[in-house]
């Protein structure tokens, strides 16, 4: 629906443009879709592409993109599609004359769970002092789950209430939004009018089918994963006795061996003690044997 409504109208389009790039609406001049798509086609294509590529007054070059389900893998694919587009330089020309490029990402998740943000602008810029390398690449994102931590700024251009409108899931929501901003009516009527249109209805509702089928998907891996944590966790908890189990029985074998030992060393001292004793003995019988001896003589 995202991308039907606003290849539909370009009112809606130059109206979201303004409002995320913070432009005058009559500064822009020409707002046109590079990549349209014919309603109903690749329906049932897992590889549909909804992202939509802006030429923007004939000298920037915008990707809009809307993500329901989290890949784990939007920095990586945002700059893959923000590069591909940066390289516009006509063959032939200076690299000076590449066009401004912006990827704005509509996300209905948290890309980063310890720094949640409604709307974050990412650009190239110098570590140390921030200086920025270059105004020529920029990358948005905008969290439509975090409408309640919009800036004043943010508000300000209306961006959190076009967040509330895609993220809207009935008539009445959508009617309460557009009654206090008489401009997005146009986008209303464009809502109401692809509802009705078969093809896209179709494919919205396949494409509904696959993220509910990708979430519950995601979920499964989820849960199979923290089973596969708990389970290594036992393990390593069982090794942990154990390895305690065999650090015990080694230092029982270290006492009996000292043990041992000790006993080793007095059977030694009793065997050295029995020798002197029968030594002794020897020599008892020796001096016996000498008296008896002298007696006769005497």
């Amino acid at each position: 629906m995202f991308r039907m409504v606003l290849q539909k109208s370009n009112e809606t389009l130059t109206l979201l443009l303004s409002s995320v790039l913070d432009i005058p609406v009559e500064n822009i001049v020409k707002a046109e879709i590079q990549n349209p798509i014919m309603p109903g086609e690749a329906v049932d294509s897992k590889e549909f592409q909804l992202d939509i590529v802006v030429l923007l007054n004939d000298n920037t070059f915008i990707n809009l993109e809307m993500q329901v389900v989290d890949y784990n893998n939007w920095p990586e694919r945002s700059l893959s599609y923000l590069c591909r587009k940066f390289d516009n330089v006509v063959r032939g020309d200076d690299y000076i004359e590449v066009k401004p490029v912006y990827h704005i990402g509509f996300l209905d998740f948290t890309l980063f769970e310890d720094h949640p943000e409604f709307f974050a602008k990412y650009h190239i810029s110098n570590e140390k002092d921030g200086y920025q390398y270059t105004d020529k690449f920029h990358l948005y994102v905008i969290e439509l789950n975090h409408t309640e931590m919009a800036t004043e700024e943010d508000k300000k251009h209306k961006i959190d209430t076009w967040a509330k409108l895609f993220k809207a899931t009935t008539w009445e929501e959508i009617k309460m939004i557009t009654s206090t901003n008489p401009s997005m009516n146009s986008t209303a009527e464009e809502i109401f009018a692809a509802n009705s249109d078969f093809m896209i209805a179709e494919q919205c509702r396949v494409r509904e089918d696959n993220i509910i089928h990708e979430r519950r998907m995601k979920e499964a891996l989820a849960e199979k994963d923290n089973k596969i944590e708990e389970q290594a966790k036992e393990l390593e908890e069982k090794d942990k006795k154990l390895e305690e189990k065999d650090k015990k029985l080694e230092e029982k074998d270290k006492k009996l061996e000292e043990k041992d030992k000790k006993l080793e060393e007095k059977a030694k001292e009793l065997e050295e003690q029995a020798k002197e004793l029968e030594e002794q003995a020897e020599l008892i019988a020796r001096l016996q044997k000498q008296l008896e001896e002298k007696g006769i003589k005497d």
